[in-house]
């Protein structure tokens, strides 16, 4: 048999508690992972680097703030048997859609209540896993708070907030097409090929290591300085991270706060978080705000549910109710179609977050390798999930789980 079709090993297989990743005191030549080698954005490895990021890269702290964490009631029920069916036709439970998918965790609240909560491989409730690009969800969301405090002004040019971008792609691009992801450029996020953008990207915010002689960027500012116009603004949607950085830099400008600082205030603290949160920073210790945030697994879905109740949590209006219907409502579907999403039919994109337009209205924040927060307003669901499947792109996750999600919002509305 070829390699190329030797089965990939199953969840269970490359479980890093069994394989061994990193124990011992040094651990095993052959079971050590680095980040000079790469090894961490290795499969089965990554399964272990996810839930372990402070060990690998500098990070900075999102706290939590001096007071108490917020409730997460809890009222478990029995759903791992709920029944699905694969966008290729295969029966699923929801405890099989977890394994199949490489899942490291799972919380599934319903009407503000805890449900569902497991674990998995290295994660534990207390430990921060990286969401990747679900990051960019929480960008999108400050920007949506300093758009409501009139800090910002989305159809503002770029450079009225970073004039340091004039010379760039983004020197006429609007806040607006930034914040949705319409801007035309020439920078490319291709996760499979090491020439594409997005691997200068990761070099510079710190997420890779540099070959010798490299001659690139080595702050995320100068990669964002760097980027050359392809295209126009505003006619489509494509999803490249550096629309996601560029709005960091806004909000950092707009409020005069560091992106955990701004989080922290706007958002940790006064959800009553309960454990700190962090991102990954580049070698000046600017922070990742397209993919660098970690946090716990309950935390994540404490944010799902604030979202899901129009910014309303822990007994205070943290997120303005108008940012959330904004997101909810969508953009141009139109738009979003031509970038060619196969298992996300009329969607669209909004404020950085991904918008279904399906029966139950649901939308989502999303990032590689399968995590994930999915809110259902019609099912009053919420599931945070934390994941290390092998493929990056969600392609190979969503065939399985967005229908077990459809399928559970409809048991628990059935339920009551």
């Amino acid at each position: 048999m070829s390699a190329a079709a030797t089965p990939i090993p199953t969840a269970a297989e490359t479980d890093p508690e069994v394989l061994g990743w990193m124990k011992g005191f040094p651990p095993a030549e052959d079971r050590t992972i680095t980040f000079e080698n790469g090894s961490f954005r290795s499969f089965p490895e990554l399964r272990w680097a996810w839930s372990n990021i402070r060990q690998l890269v500098p990070t900075v702290n999102v706290w939590r703030g001096p007071g108490p964490a917020s409730a997460l009631p809890r009222a478990e029920r029995a759903i791992g048997g709920s029944r699905s069916t694969t966008m290729d036709g295969r029966p699923m439970t929801f405890d099989q859609m977890l394994q199949e998918t490489y899942a490291d965790g799972i919380a599934v609240l319903h009407k503000g209540k805890l449900v569902y909560e497991r674990y998995f491989g290295a994660l534990k409730p207390h430990k921060p896993h990286i969401g990747m690009s679900v990051t960019k969800s929480f960008t999108g969301t400050l920007a949506g708070i300093l758009v409501a405090e009139g800090k910002i002004d989305p159809k503002a040019p770029v450079t009225d907030y970073v004039p340091e971008l004039k010379a760039s792609a983004f020197g006429d691009a609007s806040v607006r097409q930034v914040m949705d992801m319409t801007t035309g450029l020439k920078y490319t996020e291709i996760y499979t090929d090491k020439n594409s953008d997005v691997w200068g990207l990761r070099k510079a915010n710190g997420m890779a290591p540099r070959e010798p002689g490299y001659q690139g960027a080595t702050t995320i500012f100068d990669f964002l300085c760097a980027q050359e116009k392809q295209g126009e603004h505003g006619q489509v949607f494509a999803y490249k991270t550096v629309n996601t950085d560029v709005l960091a830099w806004i909000c950092r400008r707009a409020s005069g706060m560091t992106l955990s600082d701004l989080l922290s205030d706007r958002i940790w603290a006064p959800m009553g978080a309960e454990e700190d949160a962090h991102y990954h920073v580049d070698r000046i210790g600017t922070e990742s705000g397209g993919g660098g945030l970690s946090t716990t697994l309950r935390d994540l879905a404490r944010f799902g549910e604030t979202m899901r109740n129009h910014g309303h949590f822990n007994g205070r209006q943290i997120v303005p109710a108008s940012v959330v219907e904004d997101i909810e409502r969508g953009a141009d579907p139109a738009q979003f179609a031509p970038a060619g999403y196969p298992t996300l039919p009329g969607a669209s994109y909004r404020n950085q977050w991904w918008v279904s337009h399906n029966a139950h209205g649901a939308y989502m924040a999303r990032g590689v390798y399968g995590q994930g927060i999915y809110i259902d307003p019609k099912a009053e669901m919420v599931i945070a999930r934390y994941a290390s499947h092998p493929a990056a792109g969600n392609a190979a996750n969503d065939p399985i789980t967005l229908p077990a999600y459809m399928a559970l919002a409809k048991d628990l509305i059935a339920e009551g």
